[in-house]
């Protein structure tokens, strides 16, 4: 499974991703807004890569984890994560800081979005981040997803302060 933008390729996570997935989601600067992330050490990252290269091999994947390819060079990822039921979807993303604030994340997001809609007939979206993460908010409204909910309760991996959370939603009807 491939998908292309006009400018990326989106390919299923594998060892070849290993050295880049590692830098960017060990760095703690790049990641400070992430609950599951920085990865502590190679050996979670190769945990990750393993897992996620293993499930999309599956006939019905409970999620996809996407390299996002920009001019043959990985520089983040795309996720979908499907509802038990495969009715709906949580999408995330993370890139590398040097290719942020360039429509990556949107362009890599929507792509996988419209793939979950097509080929999975899946419809119903949603995506969650720190309030403090205003580049993930602009992603998420890109994407045309609206602001349902604010709440507390949110411990970000770097971090044992209760943070809060807000949560978008997109329907595709």
């Amino acid at each position: 499974m491939t998908i292309k933008t006009e400018r990326l390729i989106l390919e299923p996570i594998s060892q070849k991703h290993f050295l880049s997935t590692h830098c960017f989601a060990s760095d703690p600067a790049n990641t400070r807004f992430m609950m599951y992330l920085p990865f502590a050490d190679t050996e979670e990252t190769q945990e990750f890569i393993t897992e996620a290269a293993e499930e999309i091999k599956k006939e019905k994947p409970s999620y996809y984890e996407m390299a996002v390819m920009y001019g043959g060079v990985h520089i983040g990822t795309v996720s979908l994560y499907l509802s038990e039921d495969r009715t709906s979807s949580e999408v995330g993303w993370i890139m590398d800081r040097q290719y942020q604030g360039q429509g990556f994340a949107s362009e890599a997001a929507s792509a996988l979005i419209r793939y979950a809609a097509d080929v999975l007939g899946i419809h119903h979206f949603s995506a969650h981040c720190d309030t403090e993460n205003t580049a993930s908010r602009r992603v998420m409204e890109k994407l045309g997803m609206e602001l349902k909910s604010e709440h507390g309760g949110r411990k970000n991996r770097l971090s044992d302060e209760e943070r809060r959370e807000y949560l978008f939603e997109l329907d595709l009807f």
